[in-house]
């Protein structure tokens, strides 16, 4: 069972079966499997996080095909000052270095001295600014953004279809821990019960007193089996209840998987279809477009601009400094007096951008072909599982047909070594022999038919068609 989004969630879990004892009190609703994997996929925190970078990328995109929309800027300006001019150079790099503070920027006649003349003006200003034709550049960047949407797309699907498995081996391993504890109690019931004979035949001298000792050596081994068994279970339980996003609780769970078997071992969907596989391959998709978008963006535009101006003075058109005909008003200094307008097209190109850009690219191919190296990894390994798994579910039918048989053979088994025990014709040991067979033997019984459902989990995660599990499942 593949659960990580890196290379080691290729590896199944090798051992889904973990030991427990369930709590005497449980809860009355039984939990379904399938309830347990919606819970699952409706709470758990990744799921959510993936879900939201999802809603991200497709954010980006509608931004980025946004960008392709011409900048329109409309800008109003109303002064107060004084409009002295005088002949000289000026730089703004004296501006920015100080701080990217303001400059004047005043137009009039010539004062031989400072005149502190001042009325209001007015600047009222729209621009167009519109790169119309890329070479292919702004598109290339549209189809890197919708290959991030499919990369995240595929990502949350991954997630989902992980966090269902992870889910469902979670399930089964609780489901045998509680059974194999519930073994584990009877085994310790019926050493208790030979232990209460023993003693009582012991008292009568009918047995050495060694037989009582070696029985109290074996009661106090399977309460001991049954403590270990309890840490296991609660282990089982507090990981199951991480992946439903909840707090650990005795979970009352469905037992018709210790006597049923799947009707339909065999999935027609291709290894390639895998959610982990179509998250590495979208993956690589993103990469080869964003190399597609560096080539690109070293391509010149087109840009068409267009200005439209008006200005607004208080100081009248023959002002000077022999005629001071200027007003004060506000209403006069706003009011708009003259217009411009301007239309072109240019053509830029940073040539300097070619060997700049040129690494990136390099950079981002070895990026594709190490993405494409993992596809491959992983597309071999989930080929290489799911004829594990196929081998896997035959075994576990085969056990399935055979448990019966020695469940029933270590019954009769105990059942005359008990008597004959009690007869004087048996040992405690080959008693205790027989005791261990049987509680081997019912526990090899109770996780027969489980590990069949859990050998088709594992065809369900390498071949990607969690619905041939899941649509079986109660």
């Amino acid at each position: 069972m593949i659960i990580t989004l890196n290379l080691q969630k290729i590896c199944f879990v090798s051992a889904l079966l973990l030991f427990g004892l369930p709590l005497l009190a449980q809860p009355s609703k039984t939990l379904k499997l399938s309830e347990a994997v919606d819970q699952g996929l409706r709470d758990y925190p990744s799921i959510k996080a993936k879900r939201n970078l999802y809603n991200a990328s497709s954010s980006l995109l509608q931004n980025t095909k946004n960008e392709y929309l011409p900048n329109l800027i409309a800008s109003i300006q109303q002064d107060y000052g004084t409009v002295n001019s005088q002949f000289g150079p000026l730089g703004a790099v004296g501006i920015a270095g100080a701080g990217g503070g303001l400059a004047v920027a005043s137009s009039g006649p010539l004062y031989n001295t400072q005149s502190w003349n001042a009325a209001f003006g007015a600047l009222y200003l729209a621009t167009v600014n519109w790169e119309f034709y890329t070479f292919g550049r702004v598109r290339s960047k549209i189809k890197m953004s919708g290959s991030q949407v499919l990369r995240d797309s595929a990502d949350l699907m991954q997630e989902q279809f992980v966090h269902g498995v992870r889910v469902s081996g979670a399930y089964l391993s609780l489901l045998v821990a509680q059974r194999l504890a519930a073994v584990a109690q009877s085994n310790l019931e019926r050493t208790q019960s030979v232990q209460t004979a023993v003693k009582a035949r012991t008292r009568t001298g009918l047995n050495a007193g060694v037989d009582s000792s070696l029985a109290s050596a074996e009661v106090s081994r399977a309460k001991l089996l049954v403590i270990d068994a309890r840490n296991f279970e609660q282990q089982t339980r507090t990981q199951f209840a991480q992946y439903l996003n909840m707090a650990p609780e005795p979970y009352s769970l469905d037992t018709t998987y210790f006597t049923s078997l799947p009707q339909e071992m065999t999935s027609r969907q291709d290894v390639k279809n895998n959610p982990q596989l179509i998250f590495y391959q979208r993956r690589l998709e993103l990469s080869n477009q964003t190399a597609s978008f560096l080539r690109k963006s070293i391509l010149p535009g087109f840009n068409f601009f267009s200005i439209l101006q008006t200005r607004a003075s208080g100081f009248n058109y023959n002002y000077s400094p022999a005629l001071d005909n200027y007003s004060k008003s506000y209403w006069d200094g706003i009011n708009p007096s003259r217009s411009n307008y301007l239309l072109g097209v240019s053509l830029s190109w940073n040539v300097m951008s070619i060997p700049k850009i040129r690494q990136q690219v390099n950079a981002q191919r070895y990026v594709s072909a190490a993405y494409q190296n993992e596809y491959e990894l992983i597309a071999t390994q989930l080929q290489d599982q799911l004829i594990l798994a196929d081998q896997r579910i035959e075994n576990s039918l085969q056990s399935a047909r055979e448990v019966p048989l020695q469940f029933k053979a270590a019954s009769e088994a105990y059942q005359q070594k008990s008597i004959l025990y009690k007869n004087g014709l048996a040992t405690i040991v080959e008693l205790q022999q027989a005791l261990y067979l049987l509680n081997r033997a019912e526990a090899d019984m109770s996780v027969a038919y489980i590990s069949v459902w859990q050998a088709l989990l594992q065809k369900a995660a390498a071949s990607g068609d969690f619905s041939l599990f899941i649509k079986q499942a109660r």
